[in-house]
């Protein structure tokens, strides 16, 4: 392998793997640097639900991705919301916008061997794994340098452009002097597989509490896959229950819409905190996903979110056919990717505060809100727009599923 490259991405996530896929269609020489050894995957690919909206699944599969999924995906024809405490609630119909679905759900390991797969045929990557990134050195001759680490100690690499595709606690990010804003929004997110009585109908539940959202997803198996939100404080309570309990506690939350709720499988948890690079650019460097904008998973926006900076990223480099590093054409990235990523940001991290919020003072307002998106024709649109993924300067290969 050649230590020079057009553009090196450290992360081989869902965020870059999925950029890797969409450059090689440029004939770009890419350099990949993951944690991960060969034949593993990353820690993100585990057994929680991703919630693909409509704009990602036509990327996925114009990118050839979709097809190599080995079980089939769930569709989301039907998206149902409401909070205990409050009355009104939304029920919207991919149908009634000329759609079969608002979008499909995945198991993200699945998703991760349907990458793995696409990965492996790619002609034009370079693949140092396992290996951790180490530093950024200096621009010189239209390169950055980027240090790794490997089994055989540092190495040296040269790219007109480094992407920062690392996660949360972005290295890349640091190294780039980049500071954060962050809010911890105390809640603590479970993630499980459910086996309920009847098989999913397609619907996908949103269930607002106090202490955040519960969301019952319909998986391809007959499964739901449920997204259950608690207040920090019960975390370790909640991880204690035995099965009866926690299916009991789920099933007192979303009520019996789905039916009886028979079986569960291992519960994960993770803490919910938004975090937020101040800035999305360096000198021949860029962030993307998670390593940009950690958000609140209300609403399933963050991975849909992070494959259309990339898809923008790969879309812009394509239409320059030159320095895939210059300055200008990181600006125009900044500059297109705004209104989506404001936008999704501010949906989020609203819809969380204001649902979250126990004060008796909201629950009035909420209702209303209810009743209003239940019955306005163009908030419904909105919202609907925003769930498939349709906000802003969609990228190209998110409009169509043609190759």
């Amino acid at each position: 392998m050649s230590d020079l490259h057009d553009v090196v991405i450290v992360g081989g996530g869902l965020v870059g793997a999925s950029l890797a896929i969409a450059l090689d269609r440029l004939g770009l020489d890419v350099g990949l640097v993951e944690a991960s050894p060969a034949g593993g995957l990353p820690a993100v690919f585990d057994q929680r639900n991703l919630s693909f909206a409509a704009a990602t699944v036509n990327a996925l599969t114009a990118l050839g991705v979709m097809q190599r999924l080995e079980g089939a995906p769930g569709p989301i024809r039907r998206i149902h919301v409401s909070r205990a405490g409050d009355f009104g609630r939304v029920l919207m119909h991919a149908d009634d916008y000329g759609r079969d679905a608002f979008g499909q759900v995945v198991v993200a390991r699945d998703f991760g061997h349907a990458l793995e797969a696409r990965l492996d045929e790619l002609r034009h990557l370079a693949r140092y794994r396992p290996a951790t990134f180490v530093a950024l050195g200096d621009c010189t001759d239209g390169r950055r340098e980027v240090v790794i680490a490997d089994a055989a100690g540092e190495r040296r690499l040269r790219a007109r452009l480094v992407v920062g595709a690392d996660g949360t606690r972005s290295a890349v990010r640091q190294a780039l002097g980049i500071a954060t804003q962050e809010h911890d929004y105390l809640q603590t997110l479970f993630v499980a597989r459910l086996r309920p009585a009847r098989a999913p109908d397609g619907t996908a539940y949103e269930r607002f509490t106090d202490t955040g959202p519960t969301a019952l997803l319909p998986r391809g198996d007959r499964h739901y896959g449920v997204v259950h939100g608690v207040a920090r404080d019960e975390a370790e309570a909640v991880l204690a229950l035995d099965d009866a309990a926690w299916l009991a506690r789920l099933q007192g939350v979303v009520g019996w819409r789905a039916g009886r709720l028979l079986e569960s499988g291992p519960r994960s948890a993770y803490p919910l905190v938004q975090v937020l690079a101040q800035r999305l650019v360096g000198e021949r460097a860029l962030l993307l996903g998670n390593a940009a904008q950690t958000i609140h998973p209300l609403g399933a926006q963050g991975f849909n979110l992070g494959l259309r900076d990339a898809l923008t990223l790969a879309e812009l480099i394509g239409d320059a056919a030159q320095d895939p590093g210059a300055d200008a054409l990181l600006q125009a990235y900044v500059q297109r990717r705004g209104p989506d990523r404001e936008q999704t940001l501010a949906f989020s991290d609203g819809l969380a505060r204001l649902t979250g919020n126990p004060s008796p003072l909201l629950r009035p307002l909420r209702s209303i809100g209810l009743l209003a998106a239940s019955q306005a024709a163009p908030l419904q649109s909105f919202l609907v727009g925003g769930a498939m993924g349709f906000r802003g300067q969609v990228p190209e290969l998110c409009r169509s599923q043609a190759q």
